[in-house]
């Protein structure tokens, strides 16, 4: 008698324990939903596979912490291992940005993010998909309602993910910061040094293309990387169908570009050094570039101490403090 009322005593014990934890998962929730804004749920569905087809890709799987939330191959993995057909740039200073992609085809980060997601060789799902499966999932059901007041839809979805990529904003941290706001003079190097002076000059011409805060001046520029016979990727040109844009891209930022190899849309330098190489005598590379820009037309021929100058101010740029650089760091 005694054993058989202990018993019972334990089956009403578990039975309170098992409703407390209950209780309290979905109490967590609340206070989660609550508490988490527009930027953080951007965040969850930024590191969610549940974006790809067969939810093994993240917007985090190509676009990676670790690298300024760019790739360290030439051309990114997506789903049953489909090959990217462009280098993964980084999306780290988007704000201010008036065009995404190489080729500028979206005017907006809300355009920007639903290509990914339904490239047959990147997360290769549909968007309407996608939406459906962010409708059906409890907890973003939950998310979406407390945030936005209406259940997740295509607009806000986009919403979401546009406003973490617009977070991601470098913050002072690179030492060429420290150095300009005299933060810390002794932040840069002497070799930095020349090598501002070099990027900075009417000789080299590198401020012509890469200036204001990110070093970009969101122009669409042929540096000679299209020849028609072993490059073949017209750029710009895929868009406005204009022969102008013939072998144009967009100019990238440069900031933490230290971080972000390899370079260029197709991935084709390993190095800073190869770059700079490159832009010291581009016919180095390609013999007979179309439609070469004409800043890029004579040679600016840097000695060997310029191009480990100009390297070692580009690193200069990278920021001390890459936000979620500890997740998947590599």
């Amino acid at each position: 008698m005694l054993h058989s009322m202990r018993f019972g005593l334990t089956l009403l014990f578990v039975s309170f324990f098992l409703l407390s934890l209950t209780t309290l998962d979905t109490n967590d929730m609340l206070d989660a939903s609550q508490t988490m804004t527009e930027v953080e749920l951007g965040q969850k569905l930024f590191f969610d596979p549940i974006l790809s087809l067969d939810s093994t890709i993240a917007c985090a799987s190509c676009h990676k912490p670790a690298f300024a939330f760019a790739d360290s191959v030439a051309f990114s993995h997506g789903v049953n291992d489909g090959l990217a057909t462009r280098n993964t740039p980084s999306i780290m200073n988007m704000y201010s940005r008036p065009y995404f992609f190489y080729d500028g085809r979206a005017a907006t980060l809300e355009e920007q993010v639903i290509v990914p997601i339904e490239n047959p060789v990147e997360m290769n799902l549909s968007y309407e998909v996608a939406v459906q499966r962010i409708q059906e999932n409890e907890e973003y059901h939950l998310l979406f309602q407390k945030i936005y007041e209406t259940q997740p839809d295509s607009n806000n979805i986009a919403y979401a993910l546009a406003a973490f990529q617009n977070s991601l904003e470098s913050n002072g941290s690179a030492p060429l910061d420290q150095w300009m706001n005299e933060i810390d003079l002794t932040a840069l190097t002497a070799s930095q040094i020349r090598g501002r002076e070099i990027f900075i000059s009417d000789e080299s011409k590198c401020f012509e293309c890469h200036f204001g805060p990110d070093f970009t001046g969101d122009e669409f520029k042929n540096i000679g990387l299209y020849d028609g016979i072993n490059l073949l990727d017209k750029g710009r040109f895929e868009i406005t169908r204009d022969s102008a844009d013939l072998g144009k891209f967009k100019v990238p930022g440069l900031r933490n570009v230290g971080l972000t190899a390899p370079y260029m849309h197709n991935g084709m330098f390993k190095t800073l050094e190869e770059v700079i190489d490159f832009y010291s005598d581009p016919y180095d590379f390609v013999k007979d570039p179309i439609n070469l820009d004409p800043l890029m037309v004579e040679p600016l021929n840097f000695t060997e101490q310029e191009k480990e100058d100009l390297v070692n101010f580009l690193h200069a740029l990278s920021d001390g403090d890459i936000p979620f650089r500890e997740v998947g760091d590599e």
